[in-house]
């Protein structure tokens, strides 16, 4: 699986293994969870009554997935689904159909029944409209982009159906004058390049406490220098290609206006790879710190203090994930309180999170409940109250 995830998407093999291994945990702790809890009892007015909550299943729900993440967005909305009783119908990113087909074989053969687990093929805007307008389905789960997430919230809010669309970040990392450079630098450049920068977590602003600005950009840069950029199929290969032409060639159309950048990277002579850049000097306003590109372009800018900080990376319109470096306790605890993001690290890149908790933003980056561990109980059932009498 993870062979056909670097081929078909061409994310570096190393990482498409990695997001094999997420998937077992996904299916392994939902397999669990299958069999927890499913209601509370609750005190009735009549101490003859017995009250008590159930969960049941929405029924059929639509799952509606991107590219980057090819099987693990897919099972991290299909385990909880089918833990709870539902049935589920996929309808994958045209440009990842092949890892959909060996997911769909997958289910089969681990002994799934008939019609539980149904994978639909092909044109995204036909299957994706007949998915929002099918009476039987009763939840849509969606991740995607913010054009997509709004007709997507709109069709199902008119139907009284249950959404949750998860729709991209703008997502930005502090680097205080405290913190360990060399770790935020190697961690940032992470961020913000592996696969290319193709995910909704990559970091793509980082806001540098002015006293350190300098000697953090020296240690980016080495760092930025460090990632190889090559064919995703080699071992140590960090950045690959982006996934099409045509996102080739709308990231450099983006980048044409936005001046010279303070470093590009190389990268291979065939292939639809966009150079790891670094813009500095960047002024908040501007197009290169405020849209998601989706490529291995990051923005550098200067903050006075950690209010300062925290205003510019409040001052864009989505909030999925943010990160400080620091080694002061106090300034974790006011960012934490202050950010408006919903994945919110301290000394770590903004990608990622751990298959057992809840994932999503606020803004223009989620609507709907959180995706994942507990939480995902919360949209893939309906709570039921039951009172009986004697």
């Amino acid at each position: 699986m993870g062979m056909a995830v670097a081929r078909e998407v061409g994310k570096p093999i190393g990482e498409a293994k990695g997001e094999v291994a997420r998937c077992v945990a996904i299916l392994r702790y939902f397999a669990g969870d299958a069999v927890r809890e499913v209601g509370d009892v609750i005190p009735g007015l009549a101490a003859s009554s017995l009250q008590y909550s159930l969960r049941s299943p929405l029924g059929v729900v639509g799952l509606i997935t991107p590219w980057n993440f090819p099987v693990a967005i897919p099972l991290w909305k299909a385990a909880p689904a089918l833990a709870c009783g539902n049935t589920v119908v996929l309808k994958p990113a045209e440009t990842s159909l092949f890892c959909a087909v060996l997911l769909a074989e997958t289910a089969q053969a681990a002994g799934l029944p008939e019609n539980v687990f149904n994978v639909l093929l092909g044109d995204g805007p036909s299957l994706g409209a007949a998915i929002l307008d099918h009476k039987l389905i009763r939840g849509v789960s969606f991740t995607g982009s913010s054009r997509v997430g709004a007709i997507v919230a709109e069709r199902c809010a008119k139907r009284n159906v249950k959404f949750q669309t998860e729709m991209g970040g703008k997502n930005a990392a502090i680097v205080l004058a405290d913190a360990d450079l060399k770790q935020a630098a190697a961690l940032v450049a992470g961020g913000a390049m592996r696969f290319a920068g193709q995910k909704c977590t990559a970091t793509s602003r980082v806001i540098v406490q002015w006293q350190v600005r300098e000697p953090f950009q020296r240690e980016l840069v080495a760092a930025i220098e460090a990632l190889k950029v090559a064919d995703p199929m080699e071992a140590d290969c960090a950045v690959g290609p982006v996934i099409t032409e045509q996102s080739q060639s709308r990231i450099e159309s983006a980048l044409a206006d936005a001046g010279s950048p303070a470093y590009k990277g190389s990268t291979p002579n065939s292939g639809y790879f966009v150079s790891p850049s670094l813009y500095t000097d960047v002024e908040p306003g501007s197009k290169l710190a405020q849209d998601e590109l989706f490529g291995p372009v990051l923005a550098l800018l200067v903050a006075e203090d950690l209010d300062h900080a925290i205003e510019i990376a409040n001052g864009v319109e989505y909030g999925l994930s943010a990160s400080l470096f620091t080694r002061d306790i106090s300034s974790a605890l006011k960012y934490a309180t202050r950010i408006e993001a919903g994945l919110v690290r301290v000394n770590a890149d903004t990608t990622g999170v751990d298959p057992h908790a809840p994932f999503g933003g606020v803004k223009g980056s989620s609507s709907g409940t959180r995706e994942q561990g507990p939480a995902a109980k919360d949209f893939y059932t309906e709570i039921k109250t039951v009172q009986i009498n004697p």
